[in-house]
């Protein structure tokens, strides 16, 4: 169970954010989450999107140099030690997590959503899935 990711190269210049996210809100994407990781003139955006196949179109007929990933989105217990649990699953199954960011916190049920990139999927999923971590698939992505 994976979540699509949209990575789009952006140029470290005033105003190309405003113009990618104008972009996608004016044509009806809802950015779930998202990360920036930049360095003196470039930076790769990723997002997590309501409808990330209409969003790789939108994007890349605006000329934007983007592609897709195959990521994980798991909810985890908005307590200390919440997040380590989940990366104590991972280590034990000997899964690396090559990169993660945190997509949002529902107040309510006291929970908070992570955005996994891991070296795989397939076990990452199985592990997660057997230690009774909830992930999210893109349609409940989309709806949250």
């Amino acid at each position: 169970m994976t979540v699509k990711q949209l990575s789009v190269f952006v140029e470290n210049r005033p105003g190309r954010l405003s113009a990618i996210t104008r972009l996608l809100g004016d044509n009806g994407i809802n950015i779930r989450a998202m990360s920036i990781a930049d360095t003196k003139d470039f930076g790769i955006l990723r997002l997590i999107v309501n409808d990330a196949d209409k969003a790789l179109e939108i994007l890349k007929n605006a000329g934007c140099s983007v592609t897709i990933t195959n990521v994980l989105a798991i909810r985890i217990s908005d307590r200390p030690g919440g997040l380590a649990d989940a990366m104590d699953i991972l280590y034990k199954d000997n899964i690396s997590v090559e990169y993660m960011y945190a997509a949002f916190i529902n107040e309510q049920d006291e929970t908070a959503y992570l955005v996994l990139r891991v070296d795989s999927n397939d076990n990452a999923v199985t592990a997660l899935n057997e230690s009774g971590f909830h992930l999210l698939s893109q349609e409940e992505l989309s709806r949250i």
